[in-house]
């Protein structure tokens, strides 16, 4: 995982540079934040804007492979694009951040936690929590969405914020998920 934060520490810098706020998401904050395990790429979430793109996908050219029409296209569709880092073939996901609330406290509440020596964003505990339950919705089911909602839940009970967790459950129709992996949580 050490590398996959290098790889991430990577992409944050010419983010950075460009001034687009962007945060670690995905299993592989799941991972940090609740139970490990291992994982085939590293999501992203980023502001990264239409005027972003030409500069952003320069930048990287050296080290990673990325397709600039495929980058412009996800920030004008606020989807996702991926990029390659050559040496380590690892393939990172980048999230074009939505408009709605929810998606935007991602950016705004991120966290900071030190890996591999450096600041790094990652998404704050509620809110990976409620990113796995909108994924989890938005697939229908999926085992190791649910199993990273609740390794949060269980290693970061004791601090989590879960007025605005439920709050914000209740706002994006995910109450009924929460409410569920909470008693999962209490039986087990």
């Amino acid at each position: 995982m050490l590398a996959d934060f290098e790889v991430a520490h990577g992409i944050g810098a010419k983010l950075d540079a460009l001034e687009v706020p962007w945060v670690v998401v995905g299993s592989v904050a799941s991972s940090l934040l609740g139970d490990p395990r291992a994982t085939a790429d590293l999501d992203l979430v980023a502001d990264l804007r239409g005027a972003h793109v030409r500069e952003f996908c320069r930048s990287i050219a050296d080290d990673y492979y990325v397709d600039e029409d495929t980058a412009r296209w996800a920030t004008s569709t606020r989807r996702s694009f991926n990029v390659i880092h050559q040496a380590t073939v690892t393939k990172i996901d980048i999230f074009c951040c939505k408009a709605d609330p929810l998606s935007r406290a991602q950016l705004q509440r991120r966290v900071f936690h030190q890996v591999a020596g450096k600041s790094t964003p990652v998404l704050a505990p509620e809110d990976a929590i409620l990113q796995k339950l909108r994924w989890l919705q938005e697939l229908g089911t999926s085992e190791r969405q649910w199993r990273d909602a609740l390794g949060i839940l269980r290693v970061r009970w004791d601090v989590l914020d879960r007025e605005y967790l439920e709050i914000q459950a209740r706002d994006n129709g995910l109450d009924e998920l929460l409410r569920k992996l909470i008693a999962e949580r209490e039986s087990s």
